[in-house]
């Protein structure tokens, strides 16, 4: 093996092994230091169909917020003298229906679709108060069933479960691994439910843009999906092997021409 060819496979070695090397994703990239960028509202989720509701309603009088957590539970009384009941209902949460309702003791069906959770506690309580059930009801409630499903190029694909119901695309991202090396950065998608129809929204997650896209802040029943780069990089690497490997064979048929006249 003369020194011509050898050289060209040390370069065909070196050529190939820079086209198989893979890049970090680097977070929100263009951020820069000490320089102030606004911080996005949190959007209150709204209830939506097959969404589970975590309710409970205490009072005073203990007596008079029995009713009003159906099942068989436990009663414990606060410093300030209220007394609370934790039925197995509450713990398991009441369904909304695919007519956006839930059947609610005592007060029957309440509409509840596209409300946010402060909402519904207004309305319970005022039900409460206008209707002379309860003078001064305390109303907690709570979505419980907000879910996001990661999926794509990310560490840990599966089913991510928020019991505070609030996450970011960046704390999902955290929580599943992170994104993988074959993972394409600037088109994360978020797949979304609306009023009964779904959009995908793209991110890219490598600029500060990321923080004022409707998708910063996850919602329940979000799917998130990471798109692969394999192919497009396969497409591209193909072409520049091509290219190369045009041009090494030019250049091998001129160095043999030459040695063939010496």
């Amino acid at each position: 093996m003369n020194k011509f060819t050898l050289g060209m496979l040390i370069l065909v070695l070196l050529f190939t092994s820079s086209c198989i090397t893979s890049q970090k994703v680097v977070y929100v990239e263009d951020m820069k230091s000490d320089t102030l960028y606004r911080v996005a509202n949190l959007p209150p989720l709204r209830i939506q169909k097959n969404d589970r509701i975590k309710i409970e309603i205490s009072a005073k009088n203990p007596e008079l917020a029995i009713p009003f957590n159906a099942g068989v539970g436990s009663y414990s009384m606060n410093e300030a003298g209220h007394i609370s009941s934790t039925s197995q209902t509450a713990m398991d949460g009441y369904l909304v229906d695919e007519y956006g309702n839930i059947s609610f003791p005592i007060l029957g069906t309440l509409h509840v679709e596209n409300k946010t959770v402060e909402e519904l506690k207004q309305m319970l309580q005022k039900r409460l108060k206008d209707e002379r059930y309860i003078d001064e009801p305390i109303v907690k409630a709570e979505l419980i069933n907000l879910k996001i499903v990661m999926m794509g190029e990310v560490g840990s694909v599966g089913v991510l479960t928020v019991p505070d119901s609030r996450i970011t695309l960046l704390e999902a991202l955290a929580r599943s691994g992170g994104l993988t090396n074959n993972a394409t950065a600037d088109r994360v998608a978020v797949i979304r439910e609306e009023n009964g129809e779904r959009i995908k929204i793209y991110t890219d997650i490598q600029s500060n843009d990321l923080f004022d896209s409707p998708a910063f802040y996850l919602k329940q029943n979000d799917i998130v999906y990471v798109e692969p780069k394999a192919a497009e990089r396969s497409i591209r690497e193909e072409r520049t092997w091509r290219y190369f490997t045009t041009v090494l064979g030019s250049v091998t048929l001129i160095f043999s021409v030459i040695n063939l006249f010496k």
